[in-house]
Formats: structure tokens, sequence, C-alpha cells
């Protein structure tokens, strides 16, 4: 079959869909969903189902949520996605997840801390501890992650420190997709990459980091075996089989970041191709062979299997900052916010620095917290809007500039993600930060995509998948360069004077 055959990623009907079919899950930030997948990574209508949640978010740094109502969610759109399959279609169920997390279990299995998010900041005493006694440069290169609130060192010292009997009871670390699987269908089993996302994995042995492990007083044991995205588990619980007879003889593979995902899902698997999410929190990630040598400081560098990696950066906010703007100081309409975007930048419009749960790359500083300045009488809810995007363009153009530094030869930006959707003028603005064409991808819930199409890269290597439309670059205008530049210097100045403060 040539390219010109295959079909597109649009969805298909149940009685055209080849088999076998993925049962795709994605744990989100604010919703749980399920959906069925055919040999071509195509979503099967009406074989879809959702759950929305949202974080416990407090002034102190909280920002959990309860893993056993992410269960619940799980178990319930399973149950709607699956009902009158005829059993042995469904030949993989495959999760992706936020990244990264924490749920504390005893030996019983049972939860018994929430599920500790990647936005939650509470451990910022301990990671400053963790920096006097570590050599932060050395911990960099070897887990390909900085020191910082969103890892699970300075987390687990808060835990002993603030909860020594919960963490004296805890026989295993799970993340949330571990502790879903575990509960669900008695799977033990934990992905490369969600180990390397939780910052705790030798990126050059695909071990655990023993040093790092010995630093927080933690030992290997209480974390599960790893597996590699193609190791799926076929020794599952009989009462999978029993819940949902769709799903018997079904391989469970391994809950991935939704980072890792996402980079599959919009196409971007080659070191050409950066994929740049846009949704709750974002990215900027590429996908290359084993891991760099050395890695630029800003950036971090997950193993997502023995024989390649994954580098970029993230944001915590970004879908984040346009809700607040919505629901406190600056509610515009979807199109008053498409025209300002779509604009040319204005002098005087505010500076935002949009950390409103702390910054991840570059700078990494988990305590950070967003700031506005050059607010004049003048400022309207159009100014403190287009100041705030400018911000979050300007965060990825810090990501993008050391991504090339590593990965030299890229050639297209994906963009991809729910505020992309919501509002695609914002990739103009991105753009014209990051001086680099970006591309936005017509294709739907890309992270369950992407899940499903790892899956099926295992099941049947060499069938292809669906080919996902092309849609218009948004290029860069030379002309808006000097502002921009400008704008870069000023963020710079504004971040190293709160980040000394």
């Amino acid at each position: 079959m040539t390219a010109n055959d295959l079909p597109t990623t649009e969805a298909i009907a149940l009685v055209s869909a080849p088999a076998p079919y993925v049962l795709a899950i994605d744990i989100g930030s604010g919703s749980t969903r399920c959906s069925l997948y055919d040999a071509y990574a195509r979503p099967i209508r009406k074989r879809i189902a959702k759950a929305d949640h949202r974080f416990v978010e407090e002034a102190d740094g909280t920002a959990e949520i309860d893993a056993d109502l992410i269960v619940a969610e799980v178990a319930d759109v399973i149950g709607q996605v699956v009902e009158g399959v005829e059993p042995g279609l469904i030949r993989a169920v495959v999760m992706d997840t936020f990244a990264s997390s924490l749920v504390c279990v005893d030996a019983d299995g049972a939860a018994l801390t929430p599920c500790y998010t990647y936005a939650d900041s509470r451990s910022a005493r301990h990671l400053a501890e963790l920096r006097t006694c570590l050599d932060e440069t050395e911990v960099h290169q070897r887990v390909g992650a900085r020191l910082h609130t969103s890892y699970h060192p300075p987390r687990l010292l808060w835990l002993q420190d603030e909860q020594p009997d919960v963490f004296a009871r805890t026989a295993k670390f799970l993340s949330l997709g571990e502790y879903v699987y575990a509960k669900l269908a008695g799977v033990e089993g934990a992905a490369t990459s969600t180990m390397a996302w939780a910052g705790i994995l030798n990126r050059h042995t695909c071990e655990l980091d023993d040093e790092l492990l010995a630093a927080v007083g933690v030992d290997r044991s209480r974390f599960a075996p790893i597996v590699d995205p193609d190791e799926p588990i076929t020794a599952v619980s009989p009462d999978v089989a029993r819940r949902w007879p769709a799903l018997e003889g079904a391989a469970w593979f391994p809950a991935v970041p939704d980072g890792y995902a996402s980079n599959v899902g919009v196409g971007a698997s080659a070191p050409e191709v950066a994929a740049m999410s846009a949704a709750t929190s974002g990215a900027i990630r590429v996908i290359v062979d084993r891991t760099p040598d050395v890695l630029p400081s800003g950036l971090w560098a997950y193993r997502i299997s023995r024989t390649q990696s994954i580098i970029g950066g993230a944001l915590n906010d970004v879908g984040r900052v346009t809700l607040w703007l919505q629901a406190t100081l600056a509610p515009l309409s979807y199109d008053e916010v498409d025209m300002l975007l779509r604009a040319a930048p204005a002098e005087g419009t505010p500076l935002m620095l949009p950390f409103l749960t702390g910054e991840r790359a570059t700078g990494w500083a988990g305590s950070a917290r967003a700031a506005l300045t050059g607010v004049s009488s003048a400022s309207g809810p159009r100014e403190l809007w287009r100041g705030a995007v400018e911000g979050i363009a300007i965060s990825y153009q810090r990501v993008f500039e050391q991504l090339r530094e590593v990965s030299p030869g890229i050639e297209r930006v994906i963009g991809s993600g729910g505020v992309a959707g919501a509002f695609p003028a914002m990739m103009s603005v991105i753009a014209q930060a990051l001086g680099f064409p970006v591309q936005v991808v017509n294709v739907k819930r890309v992270t369950m995509r992407g899940a499903a199409a790892i899956a099926l890269s295992v099941l049947q290597p060499e069938h292809p998948l669906a080919i996902i439309p092309q849609t218009d670059r948004t290029e860069p205008d030379a002309g808006q360069r000097a502002y921009y530049d400008d704008l870069r210097r000023r963020f710079d100045e504004a971040y190293a004077a709160i980040i000394a403060g």
C-alpha cells in the first residue's frame, strides 16, 4: 500500500474498522478520556467517553488529585467504550498520563496519599536543601532532569519530613498510571519513560540512579520493575475479563507520560520534527536516537526506551494562564482574543512572566510565581491578554533556543493541544517569538492517538498508520523580529530580578 492509498485520521464506524483494536486511555490535568482505535490508529465513532476532574490547588503550592477518583473514572470510561465489543478484537490496552506523578501505597496496594502532581511545589524547601548537598549539574547530566519540585527527589524528602508515618508505611512509590493499572488489572510495571519523567532514571544506563536514591534515603526496591514500550504485560487479573469481556486476552502496555504519546500522536517521532504542545501545560520536544552526551542546562532528556530519548522543556502554565485571565482580570470573547493575537505587537504592552504554578524549563525555579510589569492606566483586558500570550511565547522560545543546540536539524515544529485549538491565533505570536514556522495538526486527541500508535507499532510493526492531514504553516514576519528580540531582553531582565529577589 502506498502513502496515497492510506486513510486519514478521520474517525471510522465500528463495522468498517479493521482489527486489531487498541483501547487507549488519557489521564490529563482536566479530564480522563478513553477511546477505541482501529489498526490504522483511527478513532472508532461513538466509542469514546470522558470524565472531567480538577486538581486541588492551594496557595501553599498544593496541586493534587484523589488517586481513587481517577481509578473510578478510568473504570467507568472503559465500561462505556467497550460495551458490546466482541472479545478478541481488542488486542491492547494502553494509557498515557500527565507527568510526573506520585502515589504512596501500602503493602496491600491501597493509596496512603492523594496523587501528587507535577505542579505541586510544596517541596520547595527540600529542593533547596538538595541543591546544597548535591552537584545539580552532575545530577542533570546523569538523569537528564534538573532538581525541581516537579520531580520525585525533593518530594520524597518532603514526605519524610511532613508525613513520616505515611512514608514509613509506604511499600511502593507509584506513578498515577501504575496505580490505576494495579487497581484495575493487577498489573505491576513502570514504563521507562515514566521513571525518566520522575527525575530518577539514569539516562545512560536506563536504570534507577543509585546516587540520587541514596541522597533521598529510598531504596530501589520501593519502585516497580522498569518496562520498555515493546514489553506489554499479558499476566493480568482474571477480574479484567469478568468485568469487561471485550478485554479478554488483551495486552496491557505500561502507562507512559503524555508528552511521549503526544509526540507520536502528531507524527513527531524523528529528530527533524519537534512537537509543541499547548494545553493546560505546554512543552516543546523532539525524539532522538540514544541520548545526547551533554545536555543544555535548561532542557530535560528522558529515556523512552533502550534505544531512544525524548528531549525538550516544559511550561507549567499555558492553558492555565488563559483560564485565569478569563476568570479574573481580563475576560474577552474568543473573537476578541483572535483579533488581538493576529494583530501586530504594540509598544507599551505589559510584560507577564507566566509562572502561576512555578517554572520548569529553562530556569527550573519551582517556587517562582507570575509577575506583571509595565501595567498602566491604559492597560485593559486586551493589553493584559496580549502581554500574557507574549510571555508564554517567550517561554517557548527559551526552550526552543536550547533544543536546537542538541537537535540542529529540526525542520518542522508541529503544534497541538486544547489551547492551540481554542486560540489558534496564539500560534502566530509563538511563531514570531520562535522565528520559526509553526504548523498545527488537524488531529483530535493527539495524546490518545499517540498512545494507540505506540501499542500498534508493537502489535503490527510493519502495518502503516493513517495519514495526518496537513495544514497551512504560520510563518514568522521578519519585520517583527526587533520587537520580539527586545521582548526577550525585557523578559530575561525581569526574570533575573524576580529570581534574585
